[in-house]
């Protein structure tokens, strides 16, 4: 079957170093960290005491006062990212027919916040007072629903949840659906808000987080010998994805082409990378041949890259083992060293920065590298950005159960 073409046409972020597109990407190729202790909870007890926050965000600003007491962060970050990309668009559901319009927006956790503000409802006066709207602020499928009922689309809507994968995963679907003419636009991504009281203890009895409290700017290092764990964040990133002809009859602006997608599973552990690297490989290898491309087209590589011992080593690793006596060519880099990880919305506001690399040429840098790390010996793109010629940049996102996936996008041409 003939495959369409899928593009880019319009963007929407909320990070920790800034919220809307242009003031995300701005602050990333500053190198500005988004890092900062915690303040929306008290912290002191627990081993990693730091996160990627948004702090410049007024739900009063985007929700009536109801809704914003019912409708949960993680949600509300997903309806303001999708109105920005939709803006950027110029995409007006109105003007088509709307099940030609899909949704496919995921998060990994959703709002677990909500689950320990009732349970202590439930603790303190019994179960008449767990509020009903508790389950649609919860659970991870509102995000995509809020969004369809925002929007007026009504193609297929649903939810992926792959952990850290989640942001790519969505993207890749969506790609899909688009490619094989289910649909016409898709509106996808990912968003989360997870750095709650259950979620910042369960992530430091992984041992997963870093500890380096007293320098919170400092603490996300990917690739670096002494990175320690990475930073949990918040925010949220979605794309809107049009077949090329649709785009072209509307005249919109191309920001960028997807052309590739791949997608495994490691088979191996519920949470540590294999040891080989063989999901990753795959994932890598699928995107570029599904790309019709060669480890020779690809400009850049935005890595997963979390500042966890296990994961900068293996996906190292597994670059070296695709990309062969190229890898160490290859300006690569991890744009969490400055956000933090988004777990189910990273994949998404990095696909996000892929785009924008090849849009201005500019490669953002992994910053607080200081010390090389033998077993990760490529160019991570330190500390400051690069001018680079980006035609075709991959993105990689490798989440807990063994997920892993790729995607590639390129400058566009007509």
């Amino acid at each position: 079957m003939h495959k369409k073409r899928v593009v880019v046409t319009g963007m929407g972020v909320l990070a920790p170093v800034g919220s809307g597109t242009e003031k995300f990407w701005k602050a990333l190729v500053a190198g500005k960290s988004g890092i900062r202790p915690i303040t929306h909870f008290d912290a002191s007890a627990f081993d990693s005491r730091i996160n990627g926050d948004v702090i410049d965000y007024d739900p009063l600003q985007h929700f009536s006062t109801k809704d914003a007491r019912n409708l949960s962060r993680f949600i509300q970050f997903g309806v303001v990212a999708a109105n920005e990309a939709m803006a950027h668009s110029k995409l007006e559901i109105k003007n088509m027919d709307p099940y030609r319009v899909g949704i496919i927006v995921g998060s990994g956790i959703g709002s677990m916040a909500s689950a320990e503000e009732e349970h202590d409802k439930f603790l303190a006066k019994g179960p008449s007072r767990i509020t009903p709207f508790f389950i649609p602020k919860m659970i991870i499928n509102e995000a995509a629903g809020q969004i369809s009922i925002n929007l007026g689309a009504r193609g297929h809507c649903s939810a992926v949840a792959t952990a850290c994968s989640t942001g790519n995963n969505c993207i890749g679907d969506a790609f899909r659906m688009i490619q094989h003419g289910e649909a016409d636009a898709m509106i996808t991504g990912g968003t989360e808000s997870a750095t709650s009281v259950l979620g910042l203890g369960g992530f430091c009895a992984l041992k997963a987080l870093s500890k380096h409290n007293d320098e919170p700017q400092k603490a996300s290092r990917p690739f670096d010998l002494n990175r320690d764990g990475f930073v949990m964040a918040e925010g949220a990133g979605i794309v809107i994805l049009e077949e090329w002809g649709f785009a072209k009859k509307r005249g919109v602006c191309i920001l960028a082409e997807v052309a590739g997608y791949g997608s495994t599973a490691d088979a191996y552990h519920i949470t540590a990378p294999h040891e080989e690297g063989e999901g990753a490989v795959k994932s890598m290898e699928f995107a570029i041949k599904d790309a019709g491309l060669t480890v020779k087209d690809i400009s850049y590589i935005n890595a997963h890259g979390t500042s966890t011992k296990l994961n900068d080593q293996i996906e190292t690793l597994a670059i070296k083992k695709v990309f062969k006596d190229r890898a160490k060519k290859v300006p690569i880099s991890s744009t969490k060293s400055m956000t933090g990880h988004l777990l189910g919305a990273a994949g998404a506001i990095e696909f996000i920065a892929c785009v924008m690399a090849i849009r201005d040429n500019v490669v953002p840098p992994t910053i607080n590298y200081e010390t090389p790390d033998p077993d990760c010996d490529l160019d991570y793109v330190p500390n400051v950005c690069r001018k680079v010629d980006v035609k075709v940049a991959m993105s990689n996102s490798l989440g807990f159960g063994g997920h892993n996936t790729t995607l590639v996008v390129k400058r566009f041409k007509e």
